[in-house]
């Protein structure tokens, strides 16, 4: 049996984009909220184990959102929404 060379040419296409997935991930996953003074707006501890020195959004003033990268600033990690 014979593979169209198509098909290969697709899977070694498709490879890295699904690994880059995969990592982007476990990078989502790494991020998570720890209490903070106030119960209803956690903190995040990023995958560094740096805790984001905010505990809501400096723009809308909402919860942090686990899927932005955080912004260091001196070193320490400031977190969107």
């Amino acid at each position: 049996m014979r593979v169209r060379p198509i098909l290969v040419a697709l899977a070694w296409a498709i490879a890295p984009a699904a690994a880059l997935g995969v990592l982007v991930a476990a990078a989502a996953l790494a991020q998570r909220y720890v209490p903070g003074a106030d119960s209803t707006r956690p903190r995040l501890k990023y995958a560094d184990s740096l805790t984001s020195i905010n505990d809501r959004c400096i723009v809308t003033h909402n919860q942090l959102n686990p899927r932005i990268d955080p912004v260091y600033v001196n070193g320490v990690p400031v977190g969107f929404c």
